[in-house]
């Protein structure tokens, strides 16, 4: 299989940018999101006074859509001034009218005139033309939001098909390397058992009167330590798994994390158990290979 076969369509990223506008009622509005790499999923929401109740189903429409990644999410909204208009509290003016109505007047004096009452403190303000609440303008913002969320997944995605081809890369030289460590000249049985008579005879060299027995445990003790094919075959199963996520896509990002740290630890343990030149060279070349594989998986959701 292919490096660009490995990757599944459903792959994201945890990067990316959108924007979106709209108007109503006389108010044009601007979403803009990004989101960055975070261990869970986390809405940054941001609005004008007055349109918190927009929150909930932000959050909910996020969800629904992101599973993992901050999320910063902006709204910038602009309204003309509004006109102003005159106001008439009736409810006073008529209880003022009916207490004038009932005042009896000496003769010589007029009687209070319309104007006169009307301009009288808290019967006419002068106010702002109603242009409409947050309640009228909620459905258009929410559709405003879900465009620029349509505009962050998409960016989010194509990143993921990106990374699905890098990602994939890795996991065929990772493959690679380990073939070669499982076909290395080092780990031949030849091999294997001219390293170990060469340090038993080291060891009775220093020691000529070492029991046979104190021989046989020390040559079953260093074949112990010089065989990796646990280490291989762990190293081949990660590999596959790895692999299978891929292909699965969604948010797979945690779980590729975990399968590169134990990735990195049999690489270690195979660098550290090896006796032989060549075997420790394909071991280094896979701890590398590794450590940019899980550098890439902490930008996939």
């Amino acid at each position: 299989m292919t490096a660009s076969t490995l990757h599944g369509p459903g792959l994201s990223s945890m990067t990316g940018f959108a924007r979106s506008g709209g108007q109503a009622r006389a108010a044009t509005w601007t979403w803009e999101m990004k989101s960055v790499n975070a261990k869970g999923l986390e809405l940054r929401l941001r609005v004008p006074p007055g349109f918190d109740a927009l929150e909930a189903e932000a959050r909910a429409r996020l969800a629904a859509r992101i599973k993992r990644g901050t999320v910063h999410a902006a709204l910038n909204l602009q309204r003309p001034k509004p006109e102003q208009v005159a106001r008439i509290d009736r409810a006073k003016l008529d209880a003022l009218l009916e207490a004038v109505s009932a005042i009896v007047l000496p003769r010589g004096i007029a009687s209070a005139t319309l104007d006169g009452l009307l301009a009288l403190p808290g019967i006419v303000e002068i106010v702002d033309r109603d242009e409409g609440g947050a309640e009228e303008l909620e459905p258009g913002l929410l559709a405003g939001f879900d465009a620029a969320l349509d505009g962050l997944c998409a960016m989010r995605a194509g990143e993921g098909r990106q990374l699905g081809r890098v990602l994939g890369g890795r996991l065929t030289a990772i493959a690679g390397l380990t073939a070669d460590a499982q076909s290395a000249p080092g780990r031949t049985a030849e091999a294997v058992r001219e390293r170990l008579a060469h340090r038993l005879a080291e060891i009775a060299g220093a020691a000529p009167a070492l029991d046979p027995v104190r021989l046989y445990q020390e040559a079953v003790l260093l074949a112990g330590k010089a065989d990796v094919r646990e280490e291989i075959d762990r190293l081949a199963m990660h590999a596959a798994a790895a692999t299978a996520l891929l292909a699965e896509g969604g948010a797979v990002g945690r779980r590729l994390d975990f399968l590169a740290q134990e990735l990195g630890r049999e690489a270690g343990t195979l660098c550290a158990k090896s006796n032989d030149a060549g075997l420790t060279a394909v071991g280094l070349a896979l701890r590398t290979e590794i450590e940019q594989f899980r550098e890439q998986v902490q930008n996939l959701e």
